[in-house]
């Protein structure tokens, strides 16, 4: 097999063997700690502009088949794995993961010691990154310390629907057998900055008819559409970066239930006056614990985030409702003088377990009551 390189902007150099695509990947480079859902991970437009490492040594040992899509196509720039299995095993697989990244212009690095790689990220911090199979490891170190990071870009609008549409499919747990909804309790708008499938499809289950829109759609736009609630979708790159979402948002609240996952938390957040930063090398994977500070429980969560909400500079207009228990910091908030409220990580799973699916019915109780 052809050698590849990985190489850091801090000087690091990883080789190992090229599968996927030809050519170059290039990207913030972060490791997600699932065991599994590689595909639903590929496919999360979260993970626009990054490569992913995934720290579990076996990777595409059960194929990849439409049914787990959380998008129309991959958004991962690179593909990271210490062993990747050429024939996978499952009566779902349509294809491996080899054909996949080729078919999708993906590009991969296997056979690298990702441990290394793992422990290098997070004493480091997450970082550029370039995978080649071409052209010297100084040069490409150079290329990847030309790379922009993170911080200031609105990756959210650039990926978001250009037009506005209806969602009304369930089936978020049903393999390869999606239903529609057919009497809807409630109207839904949301806002799309790169949002996962599985989220609207659990809304769907819950009654809810969607109106997904824009990234830019104002919040006169959203409230002429008769919404009983707002939902703020996940999505990549700095929240404080995206193009009037933090008024758009800010506008709505007392008007309306809003419910924000993610990158909504985020510009939930950032809409009753808090900050964000980025996190070192953020939390991504299907393992997180969250404390619910008013009733103790601990879920198991699914993540992907690299920016996180300052707990210092939210106020006294929101108040944390949870904390992530392997570092403090903040996972969830509610606004005192408005019906809305949002978590940090992923209440859909899709890849993870389902602890705190439960996150939809209050959403949709609150949209109950406010009628």
């Amino acid at each position: 097999m052809k050698r590849a390189i990985l190489a850091l902007a801090d000087g690091s150099v990883f080789e190992g063997r090229a599968f996927g695509a030809t050519g170059e990947g290039a990207g913030e480079v972060v490791f997600n700690t699932s065991m599994t859902g590689y595909q639903e991970i590929l496919t999360d437009p979260s993970y626009v502009g990054q490569m992913v490492c995934m720290t579990y040594p076996e990777q595409g040992n059960y194929g990849l088949n439409p049914a787990d899509e959380e998008s129309a196509k991959p958004h991962a720039t690179g593909f990271i794995v210490r062993h990747y299995a050429e024939e996978p095993s499952s009566w779902r697989a349509r294809e491996s993961l080899d054909a996949y990244l080729k078919r999708h212009g993906i590009v991969g690095i296997h056979g690298i010691d990702t441990r290394r790689l793992t422990k290098h990220l997070r004493t480091a911090g997450a970082q550029m990154g370039v995978i080649s199979s071409e052209g010297s490891a100084a040069a490409l170190v150079e290329r990847a310390r030309a790379l922009p990071g993170m911080e200031g870009q609105d990756l959210a609008t650039r990926i978001s629907t250009k037009e506005r549409y209806v969602w009304s499919e369930t089936g978020a747990d049903s393999f390869d057998a999606h239903g529609q909804l057919d009497r809807p309790r409630f109207h839904v708008v949301a806002y799309d900055w790169g949002l996962k499938r599985a989220m609207l499809r659990l809304l769907a289950e819950q009654g809810c008819r969607i109106t997904v829109v824009p990234a830019g759609t104002s919040g006169e736009e959203t409230l002429a559409l008769r919404p009983d609630g707002v939902f703020l979708t996940n999505g990549p790159g700095d929240p404080a970066a995206v193009k009037g979402a933090q008024g758009a948002v800010a506008s709505l609240l007392g008007k309306v239930p809003v419910f924000g996952i993610c990158l909504g938390h985020q510009i939930l957040s950032l809409a009753v006056g808090a900050r964000t930063y980025k996190l070192k090398f953020g939390h991504r994977g299907a393992n997180q614990p969250v404390k619910d500070l008013a009733t103790g429980k601990v879920d198991i969560t699914c993540q992907n985030h690299g920016f996180a909400v300052d707990d210092k500079a939210i106020g006294k207009r929101a108040r944390v409702t949870h904390v992530n228990l392997n570092d403090g910091t903040v996972e969830g908030i509610e606004v005192l003088d408005a019906k809305a409220f949002s978590v940090q990580y992923h209440p859909e799973s899709s890849p993870g377990p389902h602890d705190a699916r439960a996150l939809f019915g209050r959403f949709v109780s609150m949209m109950e009551q406010s009628r």
